[in-house]
Order: C-alpha cells, then structure tokens, then sequence
C-alpha cells in the first residue's frame, strides 16, 4: 500500500508540473513582461525615447534598404523590436537594394541597411542605427510643420528646384519629404525677406548682387534671421562684403587644393575629401567622407558676437592655389608662400550662433561654406554629402535640440590582460584543467574500490 501510494505522488507531481508549465506558457501569450537585467539598461528604451513614441498617434512603417545576405536585417528587426514593443504599429519592411540600383541611386540610399521611416505622409531618412538617431527622426516626423526655407534667386543662384548639374533639385526634393519647404526669394521683387521665414539660402551666387538686395539680407541677419551662405572660389567680388563683415567672416583668395586626395584615386587637387571633422554639433558622430570640388578658404576676421565654430577642415597637405589648373594638360602646381598662398589645415565650413537679437527665438545661427558644389544634383550621391547637408539644415533650424540619448554600453566588453597572463590561462586550459579533472577522477576510483 506505502509502495502504490508513492507511485501516485511520482504520478501527481508530475501531472502538477505539466499543468504549471502549460498555465505559465498561456499567461505568457496573454501578457507580456520583459526584465533588462544588462548594465546600465542597454537594451531597453530611454524615458525620452518612450515619451516621443507616445505622442506618435498613427502607425509608423520603417523600409530598410538592406541585402539579405548577412546578419544585417536580423539586427535591425532585433533593433526595432524595442520600439515596436511600446509602439505595437511600428511596421518592418524590408527591400533588396541590388534589385533596382536606379532607383537607389534616386533615392539617395548609398548605406546598406539605410532606413527610410513613413509617417502621415512625412518620411525620414537614417543611415546609422541608434536609438538617438531613431527617436530624432521620429521626433521630427511627429513635429511636421513645414519649414519655410528660402533660396535667394535672381543672381543667378543655384536653383532649388532645378534639374541642372549645378541646381539642387534633388537634395531639396528630399528635404521637401522632411517638412522643409523651399520658396524663391527674388529681391527685385520684394525689399525685405518675408517674415514667418525660417532659414534663408544664398547658394553660390554668379553674378554681384544689388546693393538692395546685400542690405535685405544684412538686416535680415542684423535682426535675428538665420542663414546659409554657400560662396566659390573668384566669388570674393559680388558686392557681399558688407553681409561678411556682420557676420565676422572672409573668403579667402584662390581655390583650395589638396595634394592626398592623389591616394583616393582623385586626379583634380581641388577635390577635397574629407573622413574626419572638428568637433561640432554638425559633425557629432559623423563618420561618412564627403567630397567637396571647389572650395574656398574662409578665416574669421573680427569679433562680432558670433560664437564661432569650424565644422570643415582641409588636411596638411592643403593649400590656397592661385594659378589656374586646368585638368586637361599636366599640372605643376605647388606651394607658394611669396605668393601669399596660404598652407593647410585651413578651415571652409564655419557655424555661427549667438543669443538672438529677435524677442520671438532664443538662439540665431548660420553656417558659411566654401562650397555649394557638394550639394548639386551632380555630386550629391558622393559619400555622406547628402548626410551632410541634411544636417546642416537641421542645425540651422534647430532640430539638433532633440533627444540626446547618450550610448550605453556594457562596462565590461573588453578584457585587458598581459601576455603572461594569457600564456597562464592559456596552460591553465589546456593543461592544467585535464590534469585536475584526471586527478579528481583518480581520486573518485581509488575511494570506490577501498569500499
């Protein structure tokens, strides 16, 4: 009777466990509990970054342009599980770039795994997958107001619309998904720029502009406007002095040239390449190489109350050339400081900011670069120079002020330890471990066989 008895309780527990197992594998279809046990919580969302999807009120649809090869889209789908996690309408859709490169090539898309995100009919763009730069474009869909951008045009200006080689159609169109709306500014029409203007283009004007037009946009600086000025070499006399001279800066003479740009395979020396960048918000984090055809050198002259700060640099190897190069016939160019050429690093991209002069803003910024060519149709798919522009633009209208997500990473990914420590643990595994397995097994026998 005790020996059937304890066959029911072998029997009763296990029935008990079957059906334990089974009530914790329903719940676990009904409600869903994630613990993040990682140091510092580095696999689950920021505070700041749960609070921009909750004021996300529709759903959300991510295309990533990633080839199927590889891990890449298993990482971004364990990536995006976060947010869809809080979000649950946070779709995934992915695309094979090899199967339509035209249509990359239009799109922009120059990163594998480059995500597009789609939201009330506002879309933006990443090439880098972390949670700062996915809440900031989620943040900036939710924003959606467009911003009113306007290109200075009548002087023979890169167009913003246009589909030349030297207009910017293709980058504003782009931008234009983003919520910035681009509109002509033509001062042979008006006499001041237009207010509720959010940022004003002068893009690399051809020929001098009338005194008229240099004084609108010197009071539109003067009272609290924000600007981009993309100048080019033998651009330094088109009457815009009076507008360089508030905001502190000058054009250098001659074009830029850089004798390292022969080991990218570059054979014009006024092709500029650059990987790295001076620490700016423009250029946190940013990592891609942009290339630049003709740059001007620019140099801050005088103190105006303009915080000023070089986000563009050249390399050493960098010089003003005043002779003429023409790529057709071989070329002997090379320094000349009698000359007043002037060597490298020099500077090219400046961004300025100051405490706003207008009630209405708290900060007034603006950025002048030696180059407008980096954004035309013709050269913006090079690198990161559409990644670039795109933050150019995003500075000057403030959007560099959205969530900061600092990066958390595990405290203990590195092992630091010596040579002999290695050779120890090394000996100690293939050596050590054995031997004191067989010892204690030695030992285990020997006592078995006392017994």
């Amino acid at each position: 009777m005790r020996h059937l008895f304890r066959r029911l309780d072998g029997w009763l527990f296990a029935l008990l466990l079957l059906l334990g197992c089974a009530a914790i594998g329903y719940l676990g279809t009904r409600h869903v509990h994630v613990a993040d046990w990682t140091a510092n919580g580095r696999i689950s969302l920021s505070p700041a970054s749960r609070a921009v999807l909750a004021g996300l009120d529709g759903p959300v649809e991510v295309v990533s342009y990633a080839n199927p090869q590889g891990d890449l889209r298993q990482t971004i789908a364990g990536f995006l599980q976060r947010y869809q996690m809080v979000k649950p309408d946070i779709s995934l859709r992915f695309v094979d770039p090899q199967l339509d490169p035209a249509k990359m090539r239009e799109l922009g898309i120059t990163v594998d795994g480059a995500l597009i995100l789609h939201y009330h009919g506002h879309e933006q763009r990443l090439d880098e997958l972390s949670e700062r730069s996915l809440t900031n474009a989620l943040e900036r869909l939710q924003r959606g107001n467009d911003r009113i951008v306007a290109f200075v045009t009548g002087d023979d200006e890169r167009r913003a619309d246009g589909q030349a080689n030297a207009d910017m159609g293709t980058f504003m169109a782009q931008l234009e998904s983003r919520g910035m709306r681009a509109v002509p500014l033509n001062f042979s029409q008006v006499n001041a720029v237009p207010e509720h203007t959010d940022l004003v283009v002068l893009a690399s004007p051809g020929m001098p502009l009338a005194p008229g037009a240099v004084q609108a946009l010197v009071n539109y600086v003067r009272d609290g406007g924000n600007l981009l000025w993309l100048t080019e070499p033998a651009n330094d006399d088109l009457g815009l002095k009076p507008l360089a001279d508030v905001l502190g800066v000058r054009v250098l003479p001659g074009v830029l040239v850089d004798g390292s740009g022969s080991a990218l395979g570059l054979h014009d020396p006024r092709m500029i390449a650059l990987g790295s960048y001076p620490p700016q918000a423009i250029t946190r984090g940013f990592q891609l190489t942009t290339l630049f055809p003709q740059v001007s050198a620019l140099a801050e002259v005088a103190r105006t109350g303009w915080s000023v700060h070089a986000f563009l640099r050249s390399t050493p190897q960098s010089w003003t050339e005043f002779q003429p190069i023409d790529n057709t016939k071989s070329s002997d160019i090379r320094f000349d400081a009698d000359a007043g050429e002037l060597k490298g690093p020099l500077d090219f991209g400046f961004a300025l900011s100051r405490l706003s002069p207008s009630p209405d803003k708290s900060e007034q910024r603006a950025v002048v670069i030696g180059d407008g060519d980096f954004l035309s149709n013709t050269y913006l798919g090079n690198g990161g120079n559409r990644a670039l522009g795109e933050r150019v633009f995003d500075w000057l209208l403030g959007d560099d002020k959205l969530v900061d997500v600092p990066p958390r990473g595990a405290p203990d990914r590195l092992l630091e330890i010596s040579q002999g420590e290695l050779n120890v643990l090394s000996f100690g595994f293939l050596f050590g471990l054995p031997l004191l397995l067989l010892l204690i097994g030695g030992v285990i026998v020997w006592r078995r066989r006392r017994r």
